[in-house]
């Protein structure tokens, strides 16, 4: 429902600051709007405010270091893992540096209570998971390139956590079918504010349901794929490979 509210003040421009702020240029030089990523931010985390307040944390974390990337950061800005830690080295810190501090930040966080609700404690596995919901976070947003791409991704990863009784994955999964359509039809982007918070609430779910050597497993796959986008174009690999292809272009219009 409050998936819904919020693209319903975007269609009625009654949304807080204007929704032109929001508006960005995709792929193919089409104006489109990063709204039904604060939506889909919004979407999943009131619910969570009741039923997971950790997972609530970690989706309003991640969604709103995601705002301040969408809203600030400059289109030349440096790009990828290296690009950002290049120019933090030369002393010029990006708002993609700060995102992932303040993804870490959050991740930890509601790691750390969700560990210590569980009677866990806080041992080297809540390390392991706050890295599995940061590192989850900034690849949906890797994933993010094309139309539904990264919904398709993570809804398909948290879709069995969801069965399993994971809130986090629900709420995520009941936002993301709302804003799926318009994503698919490549009139709307998630952007960082979207894409951030369906990463972090997936990596959250998966943190609770694994064991420590699972979050590890889990967060050593994450890892590797986001060190290869450093080298390999994700999109070129899907379009190279018959079946992944066809995977991402279901649901696009042809």
């Amino acid at each position: 429902m409050t998936t819904a509210a919020v693209r319903g003040l975007h269609r009625t421009g009654r949304l807080p600051g204007g929704s032109a702020r929001w508006e960005r240029t995709n792929h193919t030089g089409a104006t489109v709007t990063l709204t039904d990523g604060v939506a889909l931010a919004a979407g999943a985390t009131v619910p969570l405010v009741l039923v997971d307040p950790p997972a609530a944390l970690a989706t309003a974390g991640a969604a709103l270091a995601g705002a301040v990337d969408d809203l600030t950061g400059s289109a030349t800005a440096a790009k990828g893992l290296r690009g950002h830690l290049r120019a933090l080295a030369a002393g010029e810190p990006t708002t993609g540096v700060l995102k992932v501090a303040a993804l870490a930040g959050s991740g930890l966080l509601a790691c750390a209570w969700s560990d210590h609700r569980d009677g866990r404690g806080m041992t080297s596995s809540t390390l392991a998971g706050a890295a599995l919901v940061a590192g989850a976070a900034n690849l949906a947003n890797l994933f993010d390139l094309r139309p539904g791409r990264a919904l398709k991704v993570f809804l398909a990863l948290g879709a069995p956590l969801a069965v399993e009784g994971r809130p986090a994955a629900g709420a995520v999964l009941g936002g993301g079918l709302v804003v799926l359509r318009d994503d698919l039809r490549g009139a709307s982007m998630l952007g960082d504010t979207g894409a951030n918070p369906l990463g972090a609430a997936v990596g959250l779910a998966a943190a609770q349901a694994l064991g420590g050597r699972g979050r590890a497993t889990a967060l050593a796959a994450v890892v590797a794929l986001t060190l290869a986008s450093e080298r390999v174009s994700f999109t070129r690999v899907i379009e190279s490979t018959p079946v992944l292809r066809e995977l991402d272009r279901w649901g696009r219009p042809t």
